[in-house]
């Protein structure tokens, strides 16, 4: 059963519902991100396999992992089947999809939309290997050629 979550705006007289809620929301936390990142490795677990999964990295209680998985099938982020007794998660949406929209957040945000800025500060945080700025520039060619061909890619248009 779930329950819904309103309140009341008296200032201006709306009603607002928790599932009306700005997507950006249902951004995972870094603690959400962990356990996601077990979905993703694994597949479907129960609470339990992601506890024991966590707790070989960190110190972490299994109630808290409980808890965690729970606001997170309230954020959408993980879909639990109670079919059975014992629940099983699984992430809602691929790693992809999940890191595209953090990015993109990260990208608007701090970036003011810049892709360069973000690609520049996301090269100098750390010493990139010779063989990770071949794979670079292997991607950004790629990219220019299906940017380059119309109808080849569902992000046609402008490059900017």
């Amino acid at each position: 059963m779930t329950s819904t979550n309103f309140f009341v705006d008296i200032t201006n007289s709306i009603v607002y519902n928790r599932s009306m809620a700005r997507p950006a929301a249902n951004r995972p936390t870094d603690g959400e991100l962990e356990i996601l990142d077990v979905l993703w490795r694994r597949g479907p677990c129960t609470v339990r396999q992601v506890y024991e999964q966590l707790s070989t990295e960190k110190s972490v209680g299994y109630t808290t992992i409980l808890k965690l998985m729970q606001i997170m099938a309230d954020k959408r982020l993980v879909v639990r089947d109670e079919r059975q007794r014992t629940h099983i998660y699984r992430a809602r949406a691929p790693r992809e999809q999940t890191q595209q929209q953090i990015v993109g957040h990260l990208l608007q945000r701090v970036f003011g939309g810049s892709a360069r800025a973000l690609v520049l500060q996301a090269l100098s945080a750390r010493k990139t290997t010779p063989a990770e700025l071949a794979e670079i520039r292997q991607l950004l060619d790629q990219f220019d050629q299906t940017k380059s061909t119309p109808d080849s890619h569902p992000h046609t248009g402008d490059k900017s």
